[in-house]
């Protein structure tokens, strides 16, 4: 399985910025994926998450409303939509993907297995 994220760069404060995560070699059609973001000197905060068999999402309240994860199955890519971003969204972002345990996600980093290599956001104030 690999993962590809792209998308990052600098975007001013109150801007958008849409990320994106590639997604190849799997053969399993249920799995969930999960954006996190890892800001210099703090740990690895989960942003957001969806299931791939139906779309469900989950978001933690530092991110809900402002952030939002898509799909698109037939171009095997998850996306990761930032509005009003704000200097503290700036972070190297990480896409990630592990088995689908139950009826939602979830963005506990333990339960992912495969990671991509990360972009960079990077928020002016």
């Amino acid at each position: 399985v690999q993962l590809q994220a792209s998308g990052g760069g600098l975007v001013q404060s109150g801007g958008s910025l849409r990320l994106s995560c590639t997604i190849s070699g799997y053969t399993s059609e249920e799995y969930q994926i999960a954006w996190f973001r890892q800001a210099p000197g703090k740990g690895r905060e989960g942003v957001g998450c969806i299931l791939r068999s139906d779309g469900t999402t989950w978001y933690p309240d530092s991110t809900r409303g402002r952030f939002a994860v898509t799909k698109d199955n037939a171009r095997n890519a998850v996306y990761l939509q930032m509005i009003s971003a704000q200097p503290e969204d700036t972070a190297v972002y990480y896409c990630a993907t592990g088995a689908q345990r139950g009826w939602s996600c979830s963005t506990a980093s333990y339960e992912y297995d495969h990671w991509g290599q990360g972009t960079q956001v990077t928020v002016s104030s």
